[in-house]
Formats: C-alpha cells, sequence, structure tokens
C-alpha cells in the first residue's frame, strides 16, 4: 500500500506498495520447493489469500495512528480500513454530477474515481471474518461480522450499482435436481453465484478488485 488517506487516524505507508489482494498466490513449486509427494498439500488458493489478507489487516493495525490491538478493534476500524484500500479499486464509481452517473456502459472516459468493488469487499470481509476466528478469536466479538459493517456493504453495494447503472438481483436458488444412470443416482445441486458489482476488465470482483471469491457475507 503506497499510502494512507488524510486524518490524524490515517495509518503510516507500509511496506506493501501495490494491492494486496492482487497479488498472485504462491504456486506449489515455490511453496514447496519441489519436495517429495510425502509433503503436506500446499495451501489452496482461498487459504493463501485469506492468510494475505490477515497478514495485511494486523500490518494495517500495527500502522495505524494511535496503534492499535486486534483486541481493541471494533467494526468502525473495518469500516476505517475497508474505506483506505479504496486507493488501490479499479471499479470506476461515477459520482452524482457526472454525465455517466447510471450509465451501465459510459462512452467516453471521464475523472469520476475508481473503488474498490462491492464484490471484492463482500469476500474480503468474509476470509478475515473466518481467519479472526481461526487465529483465537470468539465469534461473538468478531468485528469484522459486527453490524456496522453489514450495512457499510449494503450501502457500498446499492451505491454502486445505482452510480454505474447495474441493478444487483439475487438470483433464484434452484433445487436439486436428481439424474437415474445405469450404474446409480447422481444427484447434482444447481448453485448460484452472487451477482458482482465489480468492473467488467477484472477478475473476482477486481480483486480487492481480483482476489480470491471465496467466503463472502450476506450484507443484507
Amino acid at each position: 500500500m503506497d499510502s494512507a488517506s488524510g486524518g490524524s487516524a490515517a495509518p503510516d505507508p507500509i511496506s506493501i506498495k501495490e494491492d494486496p489482494l492482487s497479488a498472485t498466490p504462491p504456486t506449489a513449486s515455490q511453496q514447496g520447493g519441489g519436495e517429495s509427494s510425502s509433503s503436506p498439500a500446499p495451501p489452496t488458493r482461498y487459504e493463501s489469500q485469506k492468510r494475505r489478507d490477515w497478514n495485511t489487516f494486523l500490518q494495517y493495525l500495527k500502522n495505524h495512528k494511535p496503534p492499535l490491538t486486534l483486541a481493541r478493534c471494533s467494526g468502525a476500524h473495518v469500516i476505517e480500513f475497508l474505506k483506505y484500500l479504496d486507493q488501490f479499486g479499479k471499479t470506476k464509481v461515477h459520482i452524482t454530477g457526472c454525465p455517466y452517473f447510471g450509465h451501465p456502459n459510459p462512452p467516453a472516459p471521464c475523472s469520476c474515481p475508481l473503488k474498490q468493488a462491492w464484490g471484492s469487499l463482500d469476500a474480503l470481509i468474509g476470509r478475515l471474518r473466518a481467519a479472526y476466528e481461526e487465529n483465537g478469536g470468539l465469534p461473538e466479538s468478531n468485528p469484522f461480522g459486527a453490524r456496522a459493517v453489514r450495512i457499510y456493504l449494503k450501502e457500498v453495494r446499492e451505491g454502486q450499482a445505482k452510480a454505474r447503472g447495474i441493478p444487483y438481483e439475487k438470483k433464484k436458488r434452484k433445487r436439486p435436481s436428481a439424474k437415474t444412470t445405469a450404474v446409480g443416482v447422481n444427484v447434482s445441486v444447481a448453485t448460484t453465484q452472487p451477482v458482482d458489482c465489480g468492473s467488467a476488465s477484472g477478475g473476482v470482483g477486481d480483486a480487492y478488485d481480483s482476489g480470491g471469491g471465496g467466503g463472502g457475507t450476506a450484507a443484507n
């Protein structure tokens, strides 16, 4: 991360020089160094992303002014962190006075800011919420599951959908369908994917606009 936004509570710049979620997770050969097949399986992309997100958040707390401990971290601090990440965003969010406000496919560029896509932030909070409890935190004191954070994510989702002219609609979950074959019964479950308000040009929500997508929260 290059620099924090202004204000007395903003953290000092830390050593990360790029979007923490846009980095490609290490490959199996990089992690295992070509060890034999008897070595433990390398972590999944999701686990690698979750560990990187967690370390980034801890670094953010360390560089915060004044410094924050995890025990004192609240939902308000989590929201502050999410806003701080907007400087790495790749999703164009039109302001009210922009002629392209609400236009899903603007015909020309504009000077509106780039921000983190809602889908990226939602997935990030899901990973951090899981990491908090995996590192000894209690579910009832988990700041990533705070009501204020859920409300903020909902506001970001609705605001970006309106500014970019992309409505957010939840897909109806289909019932499982059973298929009988000569060998036996094969049950396939049709799953649905959440609609992402991220940039059409990016990966999973442009990762803090392209990070691993799993583990999002329900911003209801």
